[in-house]
Order: C-alpha cells, then structure tokens, then sequence
C-alpha cells in the first residue's frame, strides 16, 4: 500500500471515530464506544505505518516540521486510547482524532523541509522526552477545555449534552492535574537531557526554543505549586494550564514553523 493511500484512509477512520464520538457529546443515548474503540485502533495501526514511512524516506531519519507533527499526534491518539481503556477519557477523541486526521493527511502530502540525518542515541533520548511531553501536555489542554465547557454548563444549570456525558467536574480536574504532573516530569527529563547532549543548547537556532520551553517548565511548576500549597481549582487552574501549553506550543512548532517553512 502506498503512503497516500494509508494515510487518507487512516484519516477517514479517525473522522469517522471522532464523529461518532461527538454523538455522545450531543446527547446521543446510544453507546458506540466499542465501534469507536475499533475503528479508532485500526486508524492508530495505519498511523503508526504512516509515521514510519514518513520518518525514514531514506538514510537517517526526518525530523521535520509535519513528519514530527504527526508524530506527535500519533503519540497522543495512542495515549488517549490507551488511558480510556481505564479511565473516563473517551470524550478526547472528538478533538485528539480529528488532530490526528489533519496531521497524517499533511505529512503525507507536504514537501519535504528537512534532511534525514543519524541521530545519537542521546539526541533520541531528548527528542523522545520532549515529544512524549509535549503530547501529554496537549491532552492536558484538551481536558481543560472541556472543563471549562462543563463548568459553563453547570453555572448556567444545563445538565444535558456535554454535562451528562462527561464525569464529574472534581474527577475531570483530579485527571487534569495527573496528566500535568506527568508532563512536568517529562519535560524535566527533556530540559536535562537537552542539556546534557546538544552541543550547544543556546544556539542562534535553539535559543528561542529553549527560553520558551524553560519558560513554560516555570508557568506548570507555578501552577502545580498553586494547586499543591493553595489549593487552585477551576478558572486559575484552566488559564494557568493553556498559558503553559501556548508557551510549550510556540517554544516547539513556533521555532520550527519559522526555521523551515519561512526561513
């Protein structure tokens, strides 16, 4: 099979996952979790071949601006799957599959922007710790988005729609809160092992890229400080975790969007 021909029907499976999915969220009574379950693991089975085809055009491997993209949307479409076999993330999939969908379409039909290159293993050990961060954190950001469309609807005394299909509120932020702990630690262990094995981790190239990402290490540890001394729930909570996520965002793609496609 070509990548093409993968990557549209991986694409078509996750659109598929999602829109059922979002039935739920509409007040739909009828539970199709099992048929989302499935067609949304044969689409992560695809994208796991897409990504890889993608990422080794040849000697070496391409890191650029959509193959990691879609990377990291594979990783978070597996982890969201993954964690929904225990725990009530189900509803994720209405913005992680549709991502999905977008990322593995570009990769496949975008230019290439950069060369495949070896890399050390240290190299592939930061590279992994920053990409596992950054998909947790953007789960993290999905879930508080979704917070706040709850917390919306109960002040203005809904209980129908989104409400009823999501777990209650202090569940959703006591899920919220593990996911950005275990972010924070991920990025910890990213910050460390980019120091320890780029040459120069203050280079013109990565410069921005690090202050942003030290920068958003700070705003999570603020937070999680908030959250551990002061007891910080709801609205802080909410704007704390997206001001971090831009920050992590624009550290990552923002750097590489300018790098490779403008420069």
């Amino acid at each position: 099979m070509s990548l093409i021909f993968i990557s549209f029907l991986c694409a078509l499976l996750y659109l598929v996952s999602g829109a059922i999915q979002a039935t739920t969220l509409t007040g739909g009574r009828t539970d199709h979790s099992r048929l989302v379950m499935i067609s949304g693991s044969i689409a992560l089975v695809l994208h796991t071949l897409a990504v890889y085809i993608v990422l080794h055009p040849g000697d070496g491997i391409q890191l650029g601006f959509f193959p990691v993209s879609s990377l990291i949307a594979w990783l978070i479409a597996g982890l969201v799957l993954l964690s929904s076999l225990g725990k009530p993330l189900k509803n994720l999939f209405v913005a992680v599959f549709p991502l999905a969908a977008i990322t593995v379409i570009l990769a496949a039909l975008a230019p290439q922007t950069a060369n495949p290159k070896p890399y050390t293993i240290g190299m592939v050990s930061h590279i992994l710790g920053s990409i596992l961060a950054y998909s947790v954190f953007t789960i993290a950001a999905v879930q508080a988005v979704l917070i706040t469309l709850q917390d919306r609807q109960l002040r203005q005394h809904h209980t129908r729609g989104i409400v009823a299909a999501l777990p209650p509120l202090m569940m959703m932020e006591k899920l919220l809160f593990e996911m950005l702990w275990t972010g924070q630690v991920l990025l910890t262990l990213s910050l460390i092992t980019g120091i320890l094995f780029l040459d120069d981790i203050f280079a013109q190239h990565l410069v921005h890229k690090t202050l942003l990402s030290f920068a958003a290490w700070i705003i999570y540890a603020i937070m999680l400080w908030g959250r551990h001394k002061k007891g910080w729930r709801g609205i802080a909570a909410i704007r704390w975790t997206l001001g971090g996520f831009a920050t992590l965002m624009l550290a990552y793609f923002g750097s590489k969007f300018a790098l490779e496609l403008m420069l």
